[in-house]
């Protein structure tokens, strides 16, 4: 319960951290061409991210359901 807790704290983290590195590039003075750009490069970075962060979720459930399967025999 408490990893669940602490995942989902860390979770909320990440999530805070890239709406304020979205909000920090679309307010700064730059011009239009480099602002996107810019959002081009994070969209980019945050997909990779999110992928990382899935496959590691899988893994951690396949762990957690073989875990449960050997507990329960």
């Amino acid at each position: 319960m408490s990893e669940h807790r602490n995942g989902e704290i860390l979770g909320a983290f990440v999530v805070g951290g890239l709406i304020g590195a979205a909000l920090g590039i679309l307010f700064a003075p730059a011009s239009g061409k480099e602002t996107r750009e810019k959002i081009g490069d994070w969209v980019e970075e945050t997909k990779e991210k999110a992928k990382e962060k899935i496959e590691r979720l899988e893994e951690e459930i396949k762990k957690r359901k073989e875990h449960l399967l050997k507990s329960g025999n």
